[in-house]
């Protein structure tokens, strides 16, 4: 009997992240009906729907960050319940851990992120190919990177399940999960690739209720992928594709079920085009990019974006931080209203930033982009830089609608616009240039303006769909 005809899914899926962009891949990896939660949640998932909710503690003390856990847990009702976690291991993770598997039968543990290289090896995350701890990807940190994944959970007692249990036939990894278990201890699990947490994802669901997932965008697509599979099996064998398991939350059907649809008869994310063009084809509003993040690739991003005709805002640290001096970003100048007009705003990085100042940059950032960003559509690199410009605009919820490319998730607001979010780690040197011309398809090199530094202007493409990396 095959993997997929033996398991059976619950159609509700709770999951929880730190950032807004790691919220907004989780919702995109899904591939579920579902929304992106800015706030406190205040009902379960409904039947055949992903609540992901932001609890934005990245930069909480810890305390605060696990008592936001702890909160969010009440409304899990029965479901999946999934925890989002950095790749890079960052945030309140040890603290938000020990909060998260309270209460939990267990916690399958798997932080692996293969299409970013991101790999997880005898319990330690290695960045392509060189252990977390040995390279410079907690730069921007306070402190050092944990030497394993153990390390980083702090209190919460883990063993080791190796690459070797998760590849080998059925039913070793499952038993091996459930043993673990037994004893006391969550599973931390070695992946290399999506086949590796795809095995991951169903054995942990085949544990039962009780269980919960934690682990990157990755083990989101495993699970995505999991429910698309047995959402076919369910509909080939006329079930519909809510049956689930007894139990699990698959075979009730609730008052808020009944009374508040997802919008749709058929189960997946919401389409991409279904707002229309402004009548004469060109964009109903102004393009922003806000670039908060202090990576080195996004110096390149820009550049590529400036080529092709971007305008660009460089704002000095300094300005944001001192409340006295903010500035306030004017768009109506310029290139702003022009056709497929974009305007890219950043951090100048002239200087060093101190990392502890990250949140009062992302504040100040905010602010200084909030009247331009109420008339436009969004582009947000940095979990923390999305969450403060969407609570400038009193955005709430967020409806995921595809990827463009990995963690580039494009979303739309209650009032239309639309948002797309990406991690400030992610992306080749062209991201912020494919973001831009899938919002703006004609968008194109200014003329007299040269790629930079012998780099080559990247091709349209069309975006990737909803749970698929590229």
């Amino acid at each position: 009997m095959s993997r997929t005809t033996r398991t059976v899914l619950p159609p509700r899926v709770f999951a929880l992240a730190d950032d807004l962009s790691g919220a907004a891949e989780v919702a995109a990896a899904l591939g579920l009906r579902g929304r992106i939660l800015l706030g406190p949640a205040t009902a379960p998932p409904r039947h055949g729907e992903s609540v992901v909710l932001d609890l934005d503690t990245r930069q909480l003390p810890p305390v605060d960050a696990a008592s936001a856990v702890r909160a969010a847990l009440a409304y899990a009702d029965g479901g999946v319940v999934l925890k989002k976690i950095d790749s890079l291991l960052r945030g309140n993770l040890a603290a938000e851990a020990v909060a998260y598997a309270t209460g939990a039968r267990g916690v399958v543990i798997a932080p692996a992120l293969p299409v970013a290289g991101r790999t997880v090896r005898e319990g330690v995350v290695n960045l392509h190919g060189t252990a977390l701890h040995a390279t410079d990807a907690w730069r921007a940190e306070p402190g050092a990177a944990p030497v394993s994944v153990g390390a980083a959970l702090g209190g919460v007692p883990t063993r080791v399940v190796p690459l070797a249990t998760v590849r080998a036939p059925e039913p070793a990894l499952h038993d091996r999960l459930r043993a673990v278990v037994a004893e006391g201890y969550h599973p931390v699990c070695d992946a290399e690739t999506d086949a590796d947490l795809d095995a991951i994802a169903e054995a942990a669901l085949r544990l039962g209720p009780g269980i919960r997932l934690m682990g990157t965008g990755g083990l989101a697509a495993a699970l995505g992928r999991r429910l698309a599979q047995v959402a076919q099996v369910a509909q080939a064998a006329g079930a519909g594709a809510g049956a689930g398991l007894p139990g699990w939350g698959g075979d009730r059907s609730t008052q808020a079920d009944r009374h508040h649809p997802t919008g749709t008869d058929t189960p997946g994310p919401a389409r991409a085009d279904d707002v229309a063009p402004a009548p004469d084809g060109t964009p109903p509003r102004p393009l922003l990019v806000v670039v908060g993040t202090a990576e080195p690739t996004a110096v390149a991003q820009i550049a590529q974006l400036v080529a092709a005709g971007a305008r660009h805002v460089p704002l000095p640290a300094h300005t944001l931080t001192d409340r006295s001096t903010r500035p306030t970003l004017d768009i109506r100048k310029g290139v702003g209203r022009a056709p497929h007009g974009v305007t890219v705003v950043s951090i100048d990085g002239s200087h060093a930033v101190d990392p502890g100042a990250a949140r009062g940059l992302a504040g100040g950032l905010a602010h200084a982009v909030a009247e331009a960003a109420h008339e436009s559509d969004l582009v947000l690199t940095g979990g923390e830089t999305a969450r403060r410009v969407l609570d400038a605009l009193a955005i709430r919820e967020l409806l995921p609608l595809d990827q463009i490319h990995h963690g580039a998730v494009r979303s739309r607001t209650p009032d239309g616009r639309r948002v797309v979010t990406r991690p400030g780690s992610y992306g080749d040197t062209d991201s912020l240039l494919r973001i831009a011309r899938a919002l703006r398809p004609g968008l194109a090199p200014h003329p007299g303006l040269a790629p930079p530094s012998g780099q080559p202007v990247a091709q349209s493409v069309q975006p990737a769909p909803l749970g698929e990396p590229t």
